[in-house]
């Protein structure tokens, strides 16, 4: 299940967390406005998760208790975690004989279930499944049910035979609050240098992230840093000369070459190889190969007219 982080109110040395804050738990990383262990390695209260290790040792990172949690991504502003299976058994006779229903709270934080990253589904013949709210004010639902001769899907695949998928509807939405003004009053707005601000696909509150050209975590001092594209070939090509800038680099074909450096040059590349230095009565300026070949073809006929 994913949820969405929305609303971010106040800001935060390492490029993930604060400095002494632990930086995984388990497999889990946990960048900053997250923390775990200390509330100080944490934004507020609402993004401090807990971190517990297990019988056998490992660590497992909770949200809200009851959902362990699988990944955290600031580029996309969702938070992963499993829940528990509803479910409904009935005997041969018809009677309901387990059955379990989810309840699940996210509390009062910024977050939401996504509506575009999750996927409602019901597996069982003749099977109803809903979801709602506790207000039931909205909702989603779906039925699903077996032909004469269908079969049950046992994977994660719904071929629309004993199984059926629905998408999920957007939670309430909060007003959007002013970006620009958040900016103008640097305690309450979260973003650091050089990253862009935009509101929530859930109309929560903002999500900030790094420019093009720059990388780091954007709710950290000092925020995002520009990238040396030059020592990244592989990454950001370059078939002439590299220089970085500030969010971006150039790249310039070499002497003799013509064309795009970062998409490829075209035509032979002339290579300045000094030969050594003219006679004096010529120049005692180190030349090029070609430039002194003509000097020293003057000299010879010079010499050989004295002679």
């Amino acid at each position: 299940m994913l949820l969405l982080v929305g609303a971010i109110t106040g800001a935060a040395a390492n490029p993930d967390v604060k400095d002494g804050c632990q930086e995984k738990c388990g497999d889990v990383s946990v960048p900053y406005p997250f923390g775990i262990g200390e509330q100080r390695c944490a934004m507020n209260d609402n993004f401090f998760l807990k971190c517990n290790s297990t019988d056998d040792g490992q660590q497992l990172l909770w949200f809200r208790e009851n959902m362990p949690a699988r990944n955290i991504s600031l580029r996309n502003g969702t938070f992963t975690v499993d829940i528990g299976t509803s479910f409904n058994c009935y005997d041969k006779s018809g009677q309901k004989s387990q059955f379990s229903d989810q309840s699940i709270t996210l509390g009062s934080g910024p977050f939401t279930f996504s509506d575009s990253r999750n996927i409602f589904t019901a597996v069982g013949c003749d099977s109803l499944a809903l979801l709602t709210n506790e207000n039931v004010t909205f909702g989603a639902a779906c039925l699903s049910f077996c032909t004469t001769n269908g079969t049950m899907s046992k994977n994660n695949s719904c071929s629309g035979s004993g199984c059926c998928q629905t998408s999920i509807p957007r939670g309430p939405q909060l007003k959007p609050r002013n970006a620009k003004r958040l900016w103008a009053n640097a305690s309450s707005y979260a973003c650091g240098m050089n990253t862009n601000c935009s509101y929530s696909d859930n109309g929560q509150g903002y999500r900030c992230s790094c420019k093009e050209g720059f990388v780091g975590n954007p709710y950290l001092e000092p925020g995002c840093q520009d990238i040396d594209e030059c020592k990244d070939p592989e990454t950001y090509p370059c078939q002439g000369k590299c220089r970085n800038t500030n969010g971006d680099y150039e790249c310039k074909c070499s002497l003799g070459m013509r064309g795009d450096g970062k998409t490829g040059c075209q035509g032979f590349a002339i290579t300045t190889i000094i030969a050594g230095k003219c006679p004096s009565h010529f120049s005692s300026i180190p030349v090029v190969a070609i430039a002194c070949f003509d000097c020293f073809q003057s000299y010879i006929f010079s010499t050989q007219r004295t002679s």
